[in-house]
Formats: structure tokens, sequence, C-alpha cells
């Protein structure tokens, strides 16, 4: 009977969560509202814009707006290089020497733009200040940046003809102090509740049963995982992530992990339709988001359940490289969430998944990210696509499409054109470079398609700013260490300048009247368009690629 208890139990998980969301939904939603909809300015709020230069009354364009953005990430990624590099000289250092330049810019680019790729083990090579100071911070803030730019392409459908998008130091100011910060104070309590540590302890060497030894590090490990599941940030205190005892506990903390990375991208659907004035099109998003999610759990979890080869089928499932007391169940409502939603932390490991429960995980990546996606990204991500959905509707009736009241025109469909195409040409363009190089072999962990299939993820893993990782690659070597982090910069600030540059756009537009010829947004007739959009573009895209790894893999 373990199969069935284990189908029970990973059902009641997934209806739970879908509970929890639902409860959460209105009353986050709203208040993320009311915070990007800026009134009056805290007394914490006027210091913080003092101290900064900034005047929060202001209002930018789109290109001050971006400019913004472009130089808060700058300043970000030097301050956490020079951390990296010189956490010797900081306190509680744990007595471990700064980082290497190639390997402290790679992992400063992937916190600053909400990535938290790891090319190191958590454990052995940070200090607790540079994970408190340094990564903790980013967590923080790079997740504020997507919900900031989401906020922007939200103002630029409301706007009428006056181009400006809003401020964004107030915006990101108010989304730490008034949503990310006071969640991860109740949620880190939680989670110490939970299991989780939270402490300044000295490493503890402990006999192992074998007669080995074995060094645990303590450390402030409930605050940071909470904002980096909270914030769409992934990453981990400790190289195993979210399947080591101290980051994860047990089931219910493994459950509130999985709520925390969903409940801010599903609740912007909610800010969507507020600030929008209909909330009837945050439900319509909200639906194509779920239809995507679903679909990837029910993928995975068959795969991972079904049993296949004589091991797994004697199990009642695939067991290899999962955590005993989550199971393939949660394991695959924990990869599925964590790659649909730019997250990044695992429970197990991905090159452990079955080839076809692999192959989904990573054409959730491939998609954009937008099932719901990471904190903002996965809403300005699925408004893009909206963007789209309506023009080959435009398309198919001879019409000028339109969205919400503005009309879609060229210089709107050059830069949706230019944001779909810039995380596919990194993908491709990585991953073919980096398996014409003859060490690549070297640094594969396993051979053939599922070789083929570790490189694939890494490269769609950065360029899509998710952060895990198939598991089996190396990526240490100096040439990875910099595409990689290229990829993630890229992946990151391209896609943020062009969708403030489609805000801008329509920002300057004079709404239109709905008229009898305008396409409905709200049905589920568009909601369909919508996912078939989504999951057209991604096949045309990488179908070549998918069919070489994991889909070769899995009929062989």
């Amino acid at each position: 009977m373990p199969a069935l208890s284990d189908a029970a139990a990973g059902l009641a998980t997934t209806g739970l969560l879908v509970l929890l969301l639902a409860l959460a939904y209105v009353p986050l939603g709203d208040h993320l509202a009311r915070v990007l909809t800026p009134v009056r300015h805290s007394r914490v709020e006027r210091l913080v814009y003092r101290a900064a230069g900034v005047d929060p009354d202001g209002r930018q364009s789109a290109r001050s707006y971006a400019v913004a953005v472009l130089a808060f990430s700058a300043v970000s990624v030097v301050a956490l290089v020079a951390i990296l590099m010189g956490q010797s000289a900081l306190p509680f250092d744990r007595g471990l020497p700064g980082m290497g330049f190639a390997m402290a810019l790679n992992t400063a680019v992937s916190f600053v733009t909400n990535t938290n790729w790891q090319s190191y083990g958590g454990e052995s090579t940070l200090g607790h200040t540079a994970q408190m100071t340094g990564l903790a911070v980013q967590n923080f803030v790079s997740a504020a940046v997507g919900i900031a730019v989401a906020a922007a392409l939200i103002r630029g459908f409301v706007a009428s003809r006056t181009g400006e998008l809003g401020n964004f130091w107030v915006d990101l100011t108010r989304v730490v102090l008034r949503v990310l910060l006071p969640i991860s104070v109740v949620g880190a309590l939680v989670l110490v509740a939970g299991g989780v540590i939270q402490n300044f302890a000295p490493d503890t060497v402990v006999t192992t049963v074998t007669g080995g030894s074995q060094t645990l590090p303590g450390g402030p490990v409930a605050s940071q995982e909470v904002i980096k599941q909270l914030g769409t940030n992934g990453g981990g205190f400790f190289n195993a992530n979210s399947a080591h005892p101290f980051e994860n506990p047990n089931p219910l903390t493994n459950l509130f992990l999985v709520f925390l990375m969903l409940v801010i991208p599903v609740a912007l659907t909610r800010t969507l339709g507020t600030m929008l004035g209909d909330r009837r099109q945050g439900r319509a998003v909200l639906a194509a988001m779920t239809v995507l999610w679903a679909g990837a759990l029910a993928l995975t979890t068959w795969a991972e359940t079904s049993g296949a080869g004589l091991a797994a089928g004697a199990a009642g499932a695939a067991l290899e490289g999962k955590e005993t007391q989550f199971g393939p169940w949660t394991s695959a409502l924990f990869a599925v969430s964590t790659t649909g939603t730019s997250t990044g932390a695992v429970n197990a490991m991905h090159d452990s998944l079955s080839p076809a429960g692999g192959g989904v995980v990573l054409v959730n990546m491939l998609l954009g990210e937008v099932s719901p996606g990471g904190t903002g990204s996965g809403l300005y991500g699925m408004l893009v696509a909206a963007i789209l959905a309506t023009f080959v509707a435009g398309l198919m009736v001879g019409r000028t499409p339109e969205l919400l009241g503005k009309k879609i025109g060229a210089r709107e469909m050059t830069f949706v054109s230019l944001y779909v195409l810039a995380s596919p040409a990194l993908v491709l363009i990585g991953l073919g470079v980096a398996m014409a190089l003859p060490s690549t072999p070297d640094a594969q962990g396993n051979a053939g398609a599922h070789g083929l299939s570790e490189v694939f993820y890494a490269y769609a893993s950065a360029a899509n700013n998710n952060g895990s990782a198939f598991g089996g690659i190396t990526v240490t070597s100096d040439f990875f260490q910099y595409t990689l982090a290229a990829a993630m910069l890229v992946g990151r600030l391209l896609p943020i300048v062009l969708v403030l540059g489609l805000a801008g756009s329509l920002a300057q537009a004079r709404p239109v009247p709905v008229t009898p010829g305008t396409l409905p947004t709200t049905t589920p007739l568009f909601v369909t368009l919508l996912v078939g959009v989504v999951l057209l573009v991604t096949g045309l895209t990488f179908f070549p690629g998918l069919a070489l790894g994991p889909i070769a893999e899995a009929l062989s």
C-alpha cells in the first residue's frame, strides 16, 4: 500500500497548497496594489529617500526608469563582488577565504539578477556575514525589482498619453519594507518553529555511524530560507539546498516553502486586475498560469511515479536522488513549482529525475517561466505573451490587435518580438558553443542525450534566471563561470529594458473604446489562445534541442 499512501499524501498536500494560495490571493493581491499605488510615504521610507537623495514625488519616463534599474543593478554587482572576494576580512567569516574573481562575479550576477545559480557549496565557501549582508540583501531587492517592473508595465496600460511609469526608487523601497520584509519576519518564525535552524553556532564536528567525521555548520538559515523562497530567488545556505534537513526538515516545512514561492506570483494577478479596474483580467491571466502549472505537475508526477525500469517498478516510483521523507509526489510538486517560478531551489536532484520528468521541468523554464513565474517577472512575461496572442488573433480576423484598451502597433510588437527572442538566443548560443568545446565532455556527469540535457538545462536555467541545476555538470571552469554570468545578466536586464520600453510606448498611447469587434480577453477562449501561444512559441523554438536531449533519452 505505500504507493497508495504516497498518492493520497501527495494529493492532500497539493490540495492544501491550493487552499492556502486561495486564502492569500485577495488580501495579498490587494495589499500589493495599494503598495504600488503610492499616496503617502511613511517616516521610515522618507528617511530612506533622503539618505539616497531621491525625490519620492518625482515621476519617471520609461528611459529614466530603465536607467535607474540598470544603475542599481550595476552598483549591486560591484558591491557584492567586493563582499565575496573580501569576506575573510569580515566578521563571522568562519575562517573561510574570499572567492576568486570568476566565481565571485558569477555569484554576484546570479543573486543580483534573481537567478541564484550557485557553482559552489554554501556551507564550505561562505561565512555568515557574506551570506547575510551580500546574498540575503540581494534576495530582497532583486525580488522587489521584478515587482517594480511589473507595476510599471501595468501603469503603461492604465496611463493615457503621459509616458510616465512611476518612480523606481519608491516602488523598490515600498515593496521591500511593506511586503517582503514583514512576510519574511513572520515566515522565518514559522520555519524556526518547524525545525529550521537559526543561530550563530560554530561548526560542530560529529562522528558518523561508519566511524568517520562530518562538520555540521550552524548559521542564520531560517531568515535566509524564507526570502529565498518568497522572492523566488533560490540558492541555498547548504549545498544540498532544500533537501538539507537544516533548511527543510519535514513535509510541513516543505509545503510552506512551496507556498512561499508561489504566493506572490499568484497574488500579483489580483494586483493586475485591481490596478486595471477589471479583476476579470487578472483572473484570466491566473487561469492561463494555472493550466500550465497543473499540466506540468501532472506530467512530472506521472513520470516520477510510473515506475519505469525494474528498480523503479519494484519501489513503486523513481526514488533515486530524492529525499525519502518527501518522496516522488512532493518532489515533483517542488520541482514543477521551482522551475515555473524562477526560484531554482530544489528538494531533489533534477539530474535524477526520469527522462520525461527532467524534460518537463526543463520545458517549464523554456516557457519563459510564466507558470506562474517569478516575483513580477512572471506577470510581465505573461502580459507580453498576451500581447503576442492578441496579435495572432488580429492576424486571423484582419483587425489591429488591442489589449486592455490599447492598440498594439508596430512599435509595441518590436518590443514584444525582441523580448520573445532574447532568452532563446542566449540558451541556444550558449548550448551550441559549450557543446562545440572539446573540454565540455570532461565537465559533464553523463554522456549522450543525458549529458546534452545537463548543458541545455544549465543555459536554460541561467538565461531564464531560474538558478536550479540538473546537478551532473561541473561548472567551475572559467568558461562556464563567465558565459553563464553573461547569460544571467543579459537574460535579466535586456527583457526588463524591453518591457519598460513597451510600457512607455503604451503609456503614450490613447485608450481606445471597446467595440463589437474588440477581442474579449477575459473569456475561456482567450485563455486557451494564450496557453496555446506560449506552448507553440516554445515548441517551435526548442523542439530540436529537446529532441536530442530528454526526448531521445526517454525513447531510448
